[in-house]
């Protein structure tokens, strides 16, 4: 974590530790009627926003030889096919709730182009010891897993055959005038993923400062969105605090299932992502 994340962090520390129940309640009013049918919330539950870089290009899995991600770091390849310069028909993308969307997709040519272009790492070029030139001998239409914040979808991804490796180089194929990128916050936030345990029980994990206690953590509901919070103190002597986060985890009870509304972090205003293992 960077220097200025970790002064960012401990400034919102200490705003948020001298907060009451009270000036939660407050807080998080504001937020759910600043999130609650804007632009960042119709995206977020109906449109196309990953959760990651929007074009990731890359390898699909399983083990390499060494060369080969070297090779690819480096751009040392060259296409023994010629790739189809025309975009495909809108392919279907069918979302973990059942309904479909069809999407744009860029051409393989164009997919290619951008990741083709000239490399800035710091490494030496190749040809250098332990790289060589990856050749690309077909490129085919398919799909690989994406995190987005409807859950994860099989994207469209352009698929090309390097010679003498058994999986595929890809690049997601959507076309980028569809993807919304997911939204960003000016402070860091305190409720960093949460999980359904049981019934109405949510278990969220949280950050905190070195120099802080956390008394408990807060909930506010709406129709819409629940909006999760953390009330804390202050401990330790007037020395400097250690510019370090810790995280720990907590259960909420809900006052009903929590359904199809989002959580949102009371700090940031921002939805949580559903998964305690991100």
């Amino acid at each position: 974590m960077s220097r200025n994340l970790l002064l960012r962090l401990s400034f919102v520390l200490l705003l948020v530790s001298c907060d009451s129940t009270g000036d939660f309640e407050g807080r998080a009013r504001q937020v759910a009627a600043q999130w609650q049918g804007s632009a960042d919330d119709r995206a977020w539950r109906t449109g196309f926003v990953p959760l990651g870089v929007l074009n990731p290009y890359g390898w699909i899995t399983g083990r390499l030889p060494s060369w080969a991600n070297r090779s690819a770091h480096n751009k040392a390849w060259r296409l023994a096919v010629t790739p189809p310069s025309q975009a495909p028909s809108p392919a279907p993308v069918r979302w973990p709730d059942g309904t479909v969307s069809h999407v744009p997709l860029v051409s393989a040519a164009a997919a290619y182009a951008e990741v083709s272009g000239s490399s800035h790492l710091i490494e030496d070029p190749c040809p250098a010891k332990g790289c060589r030139q990856l050749v690309f001998t077909d490129v085919t239409l398919g799909s690989v897993p994406m995190e987005t914040s409807r859950g994860t979808i099989q994207a469209p991804a352009w698929r090309f055959t390097a010679e003498g490796l058994d999986q595929p180089f890809f690049r997601v194929a959507v076309d980028p005038s569809v993807v919304t990128p997911r939204p960003t916050g000016a402070d860091p936030a305190r409720i960093m993923a949460f999980d359904l345990v049981r019934g109405r029980d949510l278990l969220v994990r949280y950050g905190f400062g070195m120099c802080e206690t956390v008394e408990k953590v807060l909930v506010h509901e709406t129709d819409r969105v629940v909006v999760v919070g953390v009330e804390s103190s202050p401990t330790g002597g007037d020395g400097a605090c250690p510019l370090a986060l810790k995280t720990a985890t907590a259960t909420v009870t809900l006052a009903r299932p929590l359904g199809d509304r989002l959580v949102l972090d009371a700090g940031g205003g921002l939805p949580v992502v559903r998964g305690m293992k991100r």
